[in-house]
């Protein structure tokens, strides 16, 4: 059941933040899928999904992914999406610092055009460093940034914060990131 799980969460993550219209799901202007559509239109790609096993995803996802409707009639996921919707997040005001996690590789480009968001829409920021290292682990060789997060709101850059304490915004220019020695 754990496998099932697993791949229901990558299932979800690549239909509900990056291509719905692969398995012909519509997404609404908040990136909120309907779960009875989301069901049927897995079915015709030859999924197998059913309400308990949606709500368990949800409910046990680790990095809290996804979040259902206060009916729970309807599917989201928190962050991280490529496809253009608004997540109706109000800007917040930021930690003093914040952590981004990238691979060793990729340190040379940040320094020469800072951290963007690249297919996606939202840089993405922890608050602990060790979340950090999880996710550029997940790229190669890890790295941790340090976001002067307070210091550049402060210039009037918005920072938003999802459902699940992802820290989001839509870039971080050279001058707020502090790099590992």
């Amino acid at each position: 059941m754990k496998n099932d799980l697993k791949h229901t969460s990558k299932f979800l993550s690549f239909v509900l933040r990056h291509q719905p219209d692969a398995i012909g799901l519509t997404l609404d202007a908040n990136g909120w899928a309907d779960l009875d559509e989301l069901i049927a239109c897995a079915a015709q790609d030859g999924r197998k999904l059913d309400l308990p096993l949606l709500r368990e995803v949800v409910t046990s996802n680790d990095k809290q992914r996804f979040t259902l409707d206060e009916a729970q009639g309807r599917i989201r996921a928190n962050q991280g999406h490529s496809v253009d919707i608004d997540l109706g997040l109000q800007p917040v005001t930021p930690p003093e610092v914040l952590y981004h996690g990238t691979a060793t590789r990729f340190v040379e480009q940040i320094r020469q055009d800072g951290l963007k968001p690249g297919s996606r829409q939202h840089v993405h920021l922890s608050t602990q460093p060790e979340t950090a290292t999880n996710v550029g682990e997940r790229h190669g060789k890890p790295t941790i940034l340090r976001i002067k997060a307070l210091a550049l709101h402060n210039t009037g850059h918005a920072f938003y914060c999802s459902a699940n304490g992802v820290w989001l915004t839509h870039n971080v220019p050279v001058a707020f990131i502090e790099f590992a020695a």
